[in-house]
């Protein structure tokens, strides 16, 4: 199963935040989308990616002042992405080894989607089911 199979059923829409938007802002996007993460672009570029950890994080060092300061001073500049066609049995692996919950979909330089870690595993059981199922209705006949 490749990424552009989870977007063909999960859909295409993602969240966005520029970096100059104040964290108090980006707080409120995230709870009124029900959301764990935003992917920060800027120009129409993907600069970033922000989470409710690092909110957390941020707020825990700086205090409750946090809510004034950018997105760009808690974001994670230059993250790690992902591509239509990548496999996500691989992309599982990356995304436990690296200790991300959220990649960015890439097609080119273009944002065309995001992908969490509940889609690749949810799409990974899905393919497992459909596996076994084939093999006990194979073992039958």
């Amino acid at each position: 199963m490749k990424v552009h199979d989870i977007l063909r059923v999960k859909g295409d829409r993602v969240v966005t935040v520029r970096s100059d938007e104040s964290v108090r802002s980006l707080v409120e996007l995230l709870v009124s989308q029900r959301i764990g993460a935003a992917v920060v672009v800027d120009d129409n570029r993907v600069v970033g990616i922000v989470s409710e950890r690092d909110i957390v994080v941020a707020l825990a060092g700086q205090g409750p002042n946090i809510g004034e300061v950018s997105v760009r001073t808690l974001m994670t500049a230059d993250p790690e992405t992902c591509l239509l066609e990548d496999d996500t049995v691989s992309l599982a692996g990356r995304m436990t080894e690296l200790r991300i919950r959220h990649l960015p979909v890439l097609k080119g330089d273009r944002l065309v989607g995001i992908v969490s870690i509940g889609d690749v595993v949810k799409s990974r059981i899905d393919q497992l089911t459909d596996e076994r199922d084939q093999l006990v209705s194979y073992v039958q006949q």
